[in-house]
């Protein structure tokens, strides 16, 4: 049977795009409604945030997030650095893998409030007006940790056993086994992994400025639109959130497709 052709990712997207504006446009012009003799608006609508966007101009969010930005990217290196780094130890030495798999889920179930409220102690906020936050950078790291760790070591056990059988063959050590073989197979999946991380890395920059010690960034300015009761602003830093860690997702997996184009799903002929 002769299968249908599939919808371009690239459609996919802007019909899932236009379907979530129709569903926030009913549901702000319905079930949030201001309250009466109020004109406070919980969930204003499409037009109402894209509106002040554009009467805001985009300038005037980027100071706002270049701080959060930096401290995600800064994050998302160091995490990835370090999860990369454990769950190669366990190509050298198999024994500790059920160590750094217990690592890596320990990280995972973390309370990030209370791991938040004690790296501000321990680590502070930002050094200097506009630096980015220590702890922001932290909780960063953390959000990508798990997610890489696992994501790695699953793709070097993706490698195939006659390839390495090979490489030991003709005398490759454990080292060679994963320059050559291991690495090349574990690719796609980490590089999947990578691709997941970079929202979870900007999650974690945002929750990292929520502790505080830091006077410029998207959380602490989310903080400042609710006192104010600004929903159309509030909203209107959430949508470009989502757009930011979008781009970075899209980023990666474009690299990825290009890295890895035996794993794009593409058909030939």
């Amino acid at each position: 049977m002769r299968r249908g052709k599939q919808i371009p990712g690239w459609l996919a997207g802007i019909i899932g795009a236009v379907v979530l504006i129709l569903v926030w446009w009913v549901f702000a012009v319905t079930v949030f409604q201001p309250p009466p003799g109020t004109t406070f608006t919980p969930v204003p609508t499409p037009w109402t945030v894209f509106s002040t966007i554009w009467n805001d101009g985009l300038a005037a969010y980027w100071s706002v997030f270049q701080v959060t930005i930096t401290e995600a990217a800064i994050g998302f290196f160091w995490g990835n650095l370090a999860a990369l780094l454990l769950a190669s130890t366990v190509l050298l030495l198999p024994r500790l893998e059920g160590i750094v798999t217990q690592i890596a889920v320990v990280s995972y179930c973390l309370p990030v409030v209370a791991v938040g409220g004690i790296s501000i102690i321990i680590l502070g906020g930002a050094k200097r007006p506009g630096d980015p936050s220590a702890t922001a950078i932290f909780l960063a790291a953390l959000a990508v940790f798990f997610t890489t760790v696992v994501g790695a070591l699953l793709g070097f056990k993706a490698a195939d056993r006659s390839s390495l059988d090979v490489v030991r063959v003709y005398g490759g050590s454990r080292m060679t086994q994963l320059r050559k073989v291991r690495l090349i197979a574990a690719a796609p999946a980490i590089l999947n992994a990578l691709q997941i991380a970079v929202p979870s890395a900007f999650l974690g920059a945002i929750l990292g400025e929520y502790m505080g010690g830091i006077d410029r960034g998207v959380g602490i300015t989310l903080i400042k639109l609710q006192g104010d009761l600004d929903s159309a602003r509030v909203w209107a830093v959430f949508l470009l959130t989502a757009v930011v860690a979008l781009i970075g997702y899209g980023v990666l997996g474009l690299i990825s497709r290009s890295v890895t184009p035996w794993v794009t799903g593409r058909k030939t002929a």
